[in-house]
Formats: C-alpha cells, structure tokens, sequence
C-alpha cells in the first residue's frame, strides 16, 4: 500500500507477472550473479514535471546496473541531452555511483524488465502497465511527457486512453493532452537507431531543446509568476 503523496508502486524483485522475463532474469542470475538482474525502478524525482518512459532495460546495461539507461548505449544520448538543457546535473560515466542527478525530470521504462533480444511481447507490456500508469496518473502529474519509441509511445496512449488511429507516432511530435499537460515522441535513442541513421544526436537534442522551451527552469517560472502578481 502507498503512504507517501506522489509514492509510486514498483515491481518487487522477484516479480512473477510475466514468466518468460522472470525465466530470462533468473538464468542472468546465474550467469551474472554480480548484476542487478531485477526490475528497475524509476530514476528522479515523482514530483518532476518531465518524464521520460523508454521501452526496456538494455542486458548489459540498466539490467546490470539497475538505473535507466545506465550502461547501454542508448544512456549516451539521452544523458548528455538531459545535461545539456538542464534536465541533469553532474556527470555522466555510465554507472549508477557516477553522481549524476535528474533535475525536475523523472525516468522510467514501459516495460521493467530486460526481455530476451530487448523485445517485450504485447502481454508482457500490458502487464507492466500498472507500474507506468502511476508515473503518468498519480499526482502531482508530470506536465510534459516525452516517449521514446513508439512501444513507449503506444503504452501512454492506451493509460491516456487516447486512440492510437488519431494520434500517430513521429519523430518530434508535439500532442497537446487535456488538463494542460503535453506529450512529446522521439524515436528512441537505441545504438540500432543511430548506427541506421534514423536518429542522430542532433535530431535527439531538439526534441530535449524543444522540452526545455516548454518547461522553463522551476526559478524562471517561480520569478515571471511573482513578476505577474506584482503586477
């Protein structure tokens, strides 16, 4: 049961929802038993107004390392991105004792275990939905949601319950959601992406610049509303 305002469920170590992961995660154990080798939880703050849902953990990466995106090639795009435009702070050296922090942004994955050939099936998305759906949900909501790849894409769309036929994946999409809130999709910042050139570091850090003129940092904010009340 959750106590805490803004507390969000996480999968238990041993979580037994979806069998072939939980197969999967025991047979690394044995042959990695120094790694994570567990669901991994959310990284950041679950009062940030930014959140960041990506499709899995990586095998040798956030599955060894237990932090998102940490150790795999995909945390060499998104991280720099983060610190660049002041979604993160320190440095980051692809280990979870790096010192790095998130800064109003929060990360997450559509799925919290690593799948064989990081490719998750439908049932075992659908299974991990109860964990993303508060990330999403529970108050204080994030204001900008931004999906990385179209599963992560398409897992948002079924917890905002909006149909996928009216709300197509692209790359840089802007979605205005009720309540103020925004979605935003990249594709996701995979090595298979980048080595194919359907993504570059460039491409990525637009769509983190774009964020960023959404979401001014909190004092800017905090400074223009007491501006606009002393008005």
């Amino acid at each position: 049961m959750l106590s805490e305002p803004g507390a969000r469920p996480e999968p238990p170590r041993d979580c037994p929802l979806c069998p072939r992961l939980a197969l999967f995660r025991e047979q690394a154990r044995m042959r990695h038993p120094d790694w994570h080798n567990a669901p991994v939880a959310s990284f950041g703050d679950p009062a940030a107004r930014l959140l960041v849902v990506g499709l899995a953990p990586g095998f040798a990466g956030a599955n060894r390392t237990g932090r998102p995106f940490t150790g795999d090639y995909a945390g060499e795009v998104l991280y720099p991105a983060l610190i660049r435009h002041g979604f993160a702070r320190g440095s980051y050296r692809a280990e979870p004792d790096d010192g790095l922090e998130l800064v109003d942004c929060r990360i997450t994955n559509a799925v919290r275990c690593v799948p064989p050939q990081n490719k998750p099936t439908a049932a075992e998305i659908a299974a991990c939905r109860r964990f993303l759906a508060p990330e999403v949900m529970r108050e204080p909501k994030p204001r900008v949601l931004l999906a990385l790849g179209r599963v992560a894409f398409s897992s948002l769309l079924r917890i905002l319950e909006l149909a996928p036929s009216r709300w197509p994946f692209r790359h840089g999409g802007r979605y205005p959601l009720p309540e103020g809130r925004v979605l935003y999709a990249s594709y996701h910042c995979s090595r298979y992406n980048v080595s194919t050139g359907r993504l570059n570091a460039a491409m990525f850090d637009a769509v983190i610049a774009q964020i960023r003129r959404e979401l001014p940092p909190l004092e800017a904010e905090l400074a223009a509303a007491a501006g606009r009340k002393g008005c």
